[in-house]
């Protein structure tokens, strides 16, 4: 998908209105209205509002995969991986709010070809952090546990940032990313102070005696 500059305008004034007010409550005509357009004028760069819609979410997608993805891949620990991937991704939904909280939650409102590969879409960037945090349940890096459901968890706190973040609050981007990370690594590690468990005991072994 080619960006114009005049598509790059059309993102950033729906997203924050698809924001304020929500896809299905934003009219073509306030789309039109914040960028100073005639209502019939703005679909000489539309085809429909859910082509726009299209449009910011992909973008959103396409920047969640292209950064987060090799980070997953590259070398390093399950750790030094992960807390990179938490890194990427509080980049964008606190560097991109509006983008993002369109992204996240308005989806839904696509239709069904295009939902259906936002849906897989998204499950695969939600698998690159389980394959992560399996690797690091694996190697003994991380605590052993239900590496889905501790995916799922991780994300679903993540997506909470555009909600109440704010640039101009006491945490900048990476601040918060390291917060995030400490707190979820910190349930994650093994505590490799444990000694490790005892093996049971073993039957002596009987000694063969000569004919």
């Amino acid at each position: 998908m080619v960006e114009t500059r005049r598509q790059q305008q059309l993102d950033e004034v729906a997203s924050a209105l698809f924001r304020e007010r929500g896809y299905a409550a934003t009219s073509v005509r306030e789309i039109a209205r914040a960028l100073d357009l005639q209502g019939a004028s703005l679909y000489t760069h539309m085809a429909s509002k859910e082509d726009l819609l299209w449009s910011i979410v992909w973008r959103v997608a396409e920047r969640f995969r292209t950064t987060v993805e090799p980070l997953a891949e590259g070398p390093g620990t399950p750790e030094a991986r992960l807390r990179a991937m938490i890194g990427a991704h509080v980049a964008i939904v606190a560097g991109e709010r509006e983008h993002a909280a369109v992204f996240l939650h308005e989806w839904r409102f696509l239709g069904p070809e295009r939902k259906a590969e936002m849906a897989a879409r998204r499950d695969a960037y939600e698998a690159r952090f389980r394959e992560v945090i399996a690797a690091g349940m694996r190697d003994g890096t991380f605590r052993n546990g239900h590496a889905a459901i501790t995916a799922r968890a991780l994300l679903s706190s993540l997506n909470g940032i555009p909600a109440w973040y704010r640039p101009d609050g006491p945490l900048g981007p990476g601040e918060l990313a390291d917060a995030y990370a400490n707190l979820f690594l910190s349930g994650l590690l093994a505590d490799r102070s444990e000694p490790a468990p005892a093996r049971p005991p073993q039957p002596p072994r009987r000694r063969r005696t000569r004919p």
